[in-house]
Formats: C-alpha cells, sequence, structure tokens
C-alpha cells in the first residue's frame, strides 16, 4: 500500500485567457499544490483540474483545440476526478455557445452558452456585461430532482450559506439542458440565470471565487477537501 499524498496536485489550465496568479494563490491559500500549465499531459496526471479563464469562448475553443487540451479535459472529465471551471471555463464545459455565431464547446455538459439580451430592472435596461456581486441561491425544486438531499452538498458549495454574495463579470451565461444540474441561480434584473452547475465531479460556476473574498476562499477549500478524498479513494 503506497503512503498517500498529504498535499494534492492541481493543473491550472493556461490557454492564455485566465486569471491564473489569483487563481493559484487561493488554491495555495487552502493547501493545495498547484500548478499552472498548457500540457494536456499535465491535465492527465492532475489530482484535480481547475479551468479559470476570461474572455471569448470562440477563441478559448481554438485554442483547447489546438493544443490538444480540448481532448484532454473531455477524459479528465470521464474519469472521476474533480474538474473545476470558472466563469469563461464554465461556458466552455456546455456543448455549445452562440458568440458571433453557433460554435462547439467541450461538450462536457449538455447545453449552450448565451448573451444577456433585454435585462432590465424597473424598467430600466441594465447594462451588460454583468459586474459586482450578486446573490447566489439554490435552485428552486433542485431538492426535489436530487431526491431530497441539499443540491450543494458534495460539491464546493457545501456549507455555504443561501443568498451568499459572488463576484462576476460577464456578458453570457449558461443554460444546461440536463434536469437537476443548475445548483445555484443568480437574478440580474428580470433574469435568471445559472450561476452554478454539478455533473458528477465536475463543478462550474459562473462567478469569481478567487474575487469573492472569504466565502470565496471556502469554495477552494471545499474543492481541495474534494480532491483529497478522491486521492485517498484512489490510493486506498
Amino acid at each position: 500500500m503506497r503512503e498517500p499524498r498529504s498535499v494534492p496536485g492541481v493543473a491550472i489550465v493556461d490557454y492564455g485567457m485566465g486569471n491564473l496568479f489569483s487563481v493559484r494563490q487561493a488554491c495555495a491559500h487552502v493547501g493545495l499544490n498547484a500548478t499552472i500549465t498548457s500540457s494536456p499531459g499535465d491535465v492527465a496526471t492532475a489530482d484535480g483540474v481547475i479551468l479559470p479563464g476570461v474572455g471569448g469562448m470562440p477563441d478559448a475553443m481554438r485554442t483547447l483545440q489546438r493544443s490538444g487540451l480540448s481532448e484532454a479535459l473531455v477524459a479528465y472529465a470521464q474519469s472521476g476526478k474533480p474538474l473545476l471551471g470558472i466563469c469563461l471555463g464554465l461556458q466552455l464545459l456546455m456543448t455549445e455557445g452562440t458568440e458571433f455565431e453557433r460554435h462547439q464547446g467541450l461538450g462536457i455538459v449538455t447545453g449552450s452558452v448565451v448573451r444577456f439580451e433585454g435585462a432590465s430592472l424597473n424598467g430600466r435596461r441594465l447594462k451588460v456585461p454583468h459586474v459586482g456581486w450578486n446573490g447566489v441561491r439554490k435552485v428552486a425544486g433542485a431538492g426535489a430532482v436530487s431526491g431530497g438531499r441539499d443540491p450543494w452538498a458534495g460539491t464546493p458549495l457545501a456549507s455555504l450559506s443561501e443568498g451568499v454574495s459572488m463576484y462576476f463579470v460577464h456578458s453570457f451565461y449558461v443554460i444546461p439542458l440536463e434536469a437537476g444540474v443548475c445548483v445555484a441561480e443568480t437574478q440580474y434584473g428580470n433574469v435568471w440565470f445559472c450561476s452554478a452547475l454539478a455533473r458528477g465531479s465536475v463543478f462550474g460556476c459562473q462567478f469569481h471565487p478567487e474575487r469573492s473574498g472569504p466565502e470565496g476562499l471556502r469554495i477552494y477549500r471545499n474543492f481541495a477537501n474534494l480532491v483529497q478524498s478522491r486521492l485517498l479513494q484512489r490510493e486506498f
């Protein structure tokens, strides 16, 4: 029997469109040994993977496909090891996007990415992108889909309070098609959108936990616990 590793190794995927160093600092804060990498091989062997990102989905997908990272990420998601997508990283998990024209995503989660259209408050059109702090709440009825279980249990949102505020910067949002995949939602004017999803060991959030203060760091800490738990299961 091998001795378990005390510090799991996490790959932060570098495809030229992410706030990589703040993500790495958040990982270090919660005890994760995180490496910024653009190597498909590093992704394949990591104990956990974080796919961050800001910017446009079409450019991001072209870079991921050219580098071989798209195939590596799909295979990683199928392996059952923890994968965290943040902001654009969440959007890349979906089947397709609609920025400029319809284009392919990684297809890890069935659904699409659409732009905010007509978001308004009291008859006043709201600015896009949606920037700033906003509340995150559990999706109404999600407990029924999960057999009455708390939809945040077993995800990086576990133990966070209903309505917790997180920091957002985005013009597009995801629409998952699978029942129960969307576990958190947020309101921007008259638009409710999926702000976090969970599918097996894959979790994605539209907000930036590394920019969301102590509550955001709790998400990283919960992710670290999931990575450590999965690693122990494999080693024993």
